[in-house]
């Protein structure tokens, strides 16, 4: 499942990107009750791109920001409770690894569903029924 981190320049610290990354992964699996599954842990990955000055935009004016995107198969992140708490948790992390380079507001998250039959694991299309049997496995 796929998380996308951006951020603009000089936001967060190039040298705490991969603890940065290790924490919400961490958040992500623990809000699904998937802490140490061995099928989802290593299925959990993050791409993370910083942008220039001037290239990201809010309103269409050039402001720093965080955003963070997770694609996920439709039972990820679909109950009420686990969205609340698993965004505040990383909301909070980045600000807190921002140091105040960036307010609250200017974190910005969101999230994708795949549809179903389309999620790959180890080179094979699962259906979601499929993916939560894999998964039970860990």
């Amino acid at each position: 499942m796929p998380l996308t981190l951006s951020y603009s320049e000089s936001v967060l610290d190039k040298s705490l990107i991969q603890e940065i990354g290790k924490k919400i992964t961490d958040a992500f699996l623990k809000w699904h009750d998937l802490t140490g599954n061995s099928v989802m842990t290593p299925n959990i990955t993050m791409h993370i791109q910083e942008y220039g000055d001037g290239l990201t935009l809010a309103g269409g004016v050039s402001v720093p920001g965080i955003w963070l995107e997770c694609l996920t198969p439709s039972f990820a992140l679909a109950d009420r409770s686990i969205q609340q708490g698993f965004f505040a948790e990383a909301t909070d992390i980045l600000e807190q690894y921002s140091q105040g380079r960036v307010e609250r507001r200017q974190i910005y998250t969101n999230l994708v569903h795949t549809v179903d039959g389309s999620w790959n694991l180890d080179g094979r299309a699962m259906t979601n029924a499929e993916l939560e049997e894999a998964i039970s496995q860990g």
